[in-house]
């Protein structure tokens, strides 16, 4: 049964946007991925590009700390909620939405951002007029590193997901809830 809900909720979803075509997603160098879940039968889906550490050093280097980092590469990171829900304490309308970060060492603040279909940077002064609020999240240390930037949802009950974002040695999550009436 929850895997017909699944499957129903991934075909009633509208693919992630994209800037350009969508054939060149296979030349770009951090795949175009998603994660998707329910909370009861409603839908929610993350839309977002995935980089490589690829040796580098990433937390406090190609993630700066103290300066907003899109959440990914290429197009901003997106949630699309079909249900009202609480983003840590953030009531959200059904929508989409996009979000960016910025971490520091200990915690991130998650931000989100009213409009969706835009390159993920810069996150400028223009960016952040449409910002609606921000949480603060811990952050999780992750062994073994994690190579590939990634993004999914956790089950917290019929109710309620954390957003679960990995990257190194670095997890932060920001509990989802459907919103009370």
């Amino acid at each position: 049964m929850i895997i017909a809900v699944v499957l129903l909720a991934l075909a009633a979803s509208p693919p992630c946007w994209v800037r350009g075509e969508r054939a060149d997603l296979d030349v770009r160098i951090s795949r175009l991925d998603s994660a998707i879940t329910t909370l009861g039968t409603d839908t929610l889906m993350v839309c977002y590009s995935r980089p490589r550490m690829l040796g580098r050093p990433i937390m406090a280097r190609v993630v700066p700390f103290g300066e907003p980092w899109r959440l990914g590469a290429n197009e901003a990171t997106t949630l699309t909620v079909s249900v009202p829900v609480l983003f840590g304490e953030i009531r959200l309308a059904p929508g989409t939405y996009s979000l960016y970060a910025i971490p520091e060492q200990r915690e991130w603040r998650v931000i989100v951002n009213r409009t969706a279909h835009r390159w993920g940077i810069p996150i400028n002064d223009t960016v952040k007029t449409e910002d609606i609020g921000a949480v603060t999240v811990a952050v999780e240390t992750v062994t073994p590193p994690v190579e590939e930037f990634r993004i999914q949802f956790e089950r917290g009950g019929r109710d309620a997901v954390d957003l679960v974002f990995e990257w190194d040695r670095t997890r932060v999550r920001v509990p989802i809830r459907r919103a009370p009436a």
